[in-house]
């Protein structure tokens, strides 16, 4: 009896394990990386499906072109906010994409992966309590067929993928302006899927209202269509792609606050060598 360890002691060697394994296999502040898709994936599907659950709602206190809007601005906002910790993924079909591309690595893609659904579930969750008594909140139903919406949610997903491919991993487009441009890309196509698909374009993004909601009507579409679309655009873009030097996918220069800025004649630049991206 006196060689059994207490719960406690076990539990804590256990935890030491966890950790220790962590630091083995992924490197140091991934934890903070997960914790900060966490939280971007949670706010941009709170104000995401909240705007468009109010916007279906019989009061209509938001237009359907202010859930689109509202989209595409968070999704601007939080890559600001987190694309230089995590690059402010927010979508699994995005990380998997990332990664077949090689401008992410394999390993991370299921911690990813199971952080954007943890942070997708619990926004949905709290708006059910936020919203009640709607029932679904902000669920993305087909409103035709289900192959249409399942083309609508590819080629849309492809648009926003293709779009996040140029501006977040070519060195020659302009990475201070990614979430300018991917925010404008997800409102643009929000606006034209919205009455066809929903505009879903991210699994996480259904599959946490559909949870809260339980509501599953045709959730296939919205795994299948994302991840064929963002698998697309991001081979497409790789084909076209005028350099052949490797560039790392979403790296925190790509989406710094801080714009070029011309060199004076007298020139602060050591060795007359230009200014790289900031």
């Amino acid at each position: 009896m006196d060689d059994i360890e207490p719960v406690s002691v076990q539990n804590q060697k256990s935890s030491n394990v966890f950790w220790r394994c962590l630091e083995q296999h992924y490197p140091p502040g991934f934890l903070k990386k997960v914790v900060a898709e966490i939280i971007a994936t949670y706010l941009m599907v709170f104000v995401t499906c909240g705007s468009a659950a109010l916007s279906k709602s019989e009061e209509y206190k938001v237009s359907k072109l202010g859930a689109s809007v509202a989209g595409g601005l968070i999704v601007t906002v939080m890559i600001y906010a987190v694309g230089h910790i995590s690059g402010a993924h927010m979508n699994p079909a995005v990380t998997l994409a990332f990664a077949a591309v090689r401008h992410f690595p394999w390993k991370q893609v299921p911690v990813y992966a199971a952080a954007q659904l943890t942070g997708a579930i619990s926004a949905s969750f709290t708006l059910t309590v936020l919203l009640h008594p709607i029932r679904n909140v902000g669920t993305t139903l087909p409103s035709g067929t289900l192959t249409q919406a399942l083309i609508m949610e590819i080629v849309v997903t492809f648009s926003m993928m293709f779009i996040t491919s140029a501006v977040a991993t070519d060195t020659k487009a302009i990475g201070e302006l990614a979430g300018i441009a991917v925010g404008s890309a997800v409102c643009i196509t929000s606006i034209l899927a919205g009455p066809i698909s929903g505009g879903s374009m991210n699994p996480a993004r259904t599959i946490g209202p559909a949870l809260a909601s339980s509501c599953y009507k045709g959730i296939w579409v919205y795994v299948v269509g994302p991840i064929t679309g963002t698998l697309m655009g991001a081979w497409c873009y790789s084909l076209i792609r005028v350099t052949e030097k490797p560039v790392n996918g979403l790296s925190q220069s790509s989406f710094s606050l801080k714009f070029r800025r011309t060199l004076s004649s007298e020139g602060q630049a050591t060795n007359g060598e230009p200014l790289n991206s900031v």
